[in-house]
């Protein structure tokens, strides 16, 4: 289970970056996410290997890859 906070936390620390998390008026929705991975195994054979912050960490390292190697081709 993660809050919407907490994801934006995880990927600020990730990053290195401190922003300021702004809450504005709206409908209040649900509270966290959990995900069940019944189905993805069930159907795929395949299940998450890492924990949902070192995920995003991998993820946040492959786009930044991404991102540089743009740069030098333009």
């Amino acid at each position: 289970m993660v809050t919407i906070n907490q994801l934006a936390e995880y990927a600020m620390e990730i990053a290195g970056k401190k922003l300021n998390l702004k809450h504005i008026e709206g409908p209040l929705g649900v509270r966290g996410r959990n995900s069940d991975n019944k189905l993805i195994r069930e159907k795929l054979g395949w299940s998450p290997s890492l924990p949902l912050k070192a995920g995003i960490a991998k993820t946040y390292e492959w786009v930044l890859d991404q991102v540089k190697s743009q740069k030098n081709i333009n």
